[in-house]
């Protein structure tokens, strides 16, 4: 097993590793632990009570976080006709239809989201391969196959983050940038939360929400107290 470098190992002496905290504790306690010279990304890992290899226990969705994510969110649209000038409208950095298919099939990948119309979706189909293991496929669920590309446009620019419960049953999701601070970062997981909470399967058993831990990008993960999480997402 690798061995953590001395500033980790330093960052790790400010809290008990071993401790739950509650929601705004644990956002102070893992922004504190940054030790690197960048703007880290501040990451929850939330363990569901869920088994995925079942249809009817996947947790999926999209949740818009109140203070966005710090960062220039690319944004490809596949859609036709007039609904190419509401995407440029709306921001989309890149548009079209069959072109953009192609462009994407010949190997041009500098986007972070996409959006499709329900009418492009069989072309779309055809870069499956290519987008799905990037999560970068539309998805209707998501709100991304639509064709009010316009407004799908504007959330994803504006911070709209996508999830997926995996194979382990953890969702895994940006919160923002350590600059944001604790205020802004404990809104943003407060969102998040409360979605992933509003789409428990009906066929999940026992406890739901198993884990929650918060950490910057190169920072130690901070537990969270699960049982005091709905106090916070009803304030």
């Amino acid at each position: 097993m690798p061995k953590h470098g001395k500033k980790y190992r330093n960052a790790v002496k400010g809290f008990d590793p071993a401790t739950v905290y509650e929601m705004p504790e644990s956002v102070k306690l893992a922004l504190e632990a940054s030790f690197v010279k960048f703007d880290e990304t501040v990451d929850v890992a939330i363990k569901l009570g869920v088994d995925p290899k079942y249809s009817d226990q996947m947790v999926r969705g999209a949740v818009t976080l109140p203070h966005g994510l710090g960062k220039d969110v690319r944004v490809v649209a596949f859609c036709q006709g007039d609904k190419e000038a509401e995407a440029r409208e709306a921001g989309a950095d890149a548009v079209g239809g069959d072109e953009l298919v192609q462009r994407v099939k010949d190997g041009w990948l500098e986007f972070d989201k996409a959006v499709a119309t329900p009418d492009m979706m069989a072309k779309v189909g055809q870069i499956g391969r290519v987008l799905g293991p990037r999560g970068l496929m539309p998805n209707a669920k998501t709100g991304t196959v639509t064709f009010d590309v316009a407004t799908a446009v504007r959330e994803l620019k504006a911070g709209k983050v996508e999830f997926k419960v995996d194979k382990a049953g953890v969702v895994h999701a940006p919160l923002g940038k350590v600059s944001f601070g604790p205020e802004k970062i404990l809104d943003n997981m407060t969102a998040l939360v409360d979605t992933v909470i509003r789409l428990k399967p009906s066929a999940s058993k026992g406890t739901y929400l198993k884990t929650i831990t918060v950490a910057t990008t190169m920072g130690p993960g901070v537990k969270v107290e699960t049982s005091t999480v709905q106090k916070y997402i009803e304030a």
